[in-house]
């Protein structure tokens, strides 16, 4: 069981001068559901080499017991010091891909061109692919058959008011709940940072970083 992870290159917030990038336990919580279960994991990013961590995940209050383990992980943190170039990689060579959010993906994967087409190998082929909290965003640009690949899909994704919440509505270059809806996804939610997974065939999202580890585990079910 050999499953991908992408991560983001991208770690300007906006014109903040702030810094963004994947968010920890989104990371942290798949990882281990994967690795737990047995699978070989690979790490990718555009750039390659160390993705940059959003500053706000790494604060006292962000932790859970996924990002302490993480912490403790010097293995996990070599693999994440050196993800492979995305370019690079192919899709027959694995079996599941997954996407942690972050803010990063917003300006870097929703429009990156390796990550889009593989994508929508992975989904053609039938093989999982998941994506949490701000990352259902790298589906946006997918297409299937000329067809956006969320059009008529149940899905989940960091909401509007969860957006609100963390103050960034006008930062952001686009709201994901608004992007999923306006491509036609069905587009579920629950309250604020309460869990969601939602699956449709062989797509699983999730609606926040809460719901990082329910999505990784639906992504295993789903490879039986």
């Amino acid at each position: 069981m050999k499953i991908l992870i992408v991560l983001t290159s991208h770690d300007k917030l906006g014109d903040t001068g702030k810094k963004t990038g994947f968010w920890l336990e989104e990371f942290a919580a798949p990882y281990y559901v994967f690795l737990d279960a047995g699978a070989e994991i690979t790490v990718a990013s555009p750039k390659g080499g160390q993705p940059p961590l959003d500053p706000k995940s790494d604060e006292p209050d962000s932790q859970t017991e996924m990002t302490e383990r993480f912490r403790r992980d010097k293995a996990a943190q070599q693999v994440l010091a050196n993800t492979k170039v995305l370019s690079e990689l192919k899709e027959a060579d694995y079996d599941a891909v997954f996407y942690p959010g972050g803010h990063g993906p917003l300006w870097d994967l929703t429009s990156d061109l390796a990550s889009i087409r593989l994508i929508e190998q992975f989904y053609k082929n039938g093989k999982p692919v998941g994506a949490v909290c701000h990352a259902p965003a790298v589906l946006l640009q997918a297409k299937i058959d000329g067809e956006p690949l969320v059009k008529g899909k149940r899905v989940a994704g960091f909401t509007n008011s969860e957006e609100e919440a963390v103050q960034l509505t006008s930062v952001v270059p686009f709201l994901v709940e608004n992007e999923l809806k306006r491509l036609g996804a069905h587009y579920e939610k629950v309250d604020d940072w309460q869990v969601l997974a939602v699956t449709d065939g062989h797509l699983v999202t999730g609606q926040n970083p809460a719901s990082s580890a329910a999505v990784a585990s639906e992504v295993l079910k789903l490879l039986g």
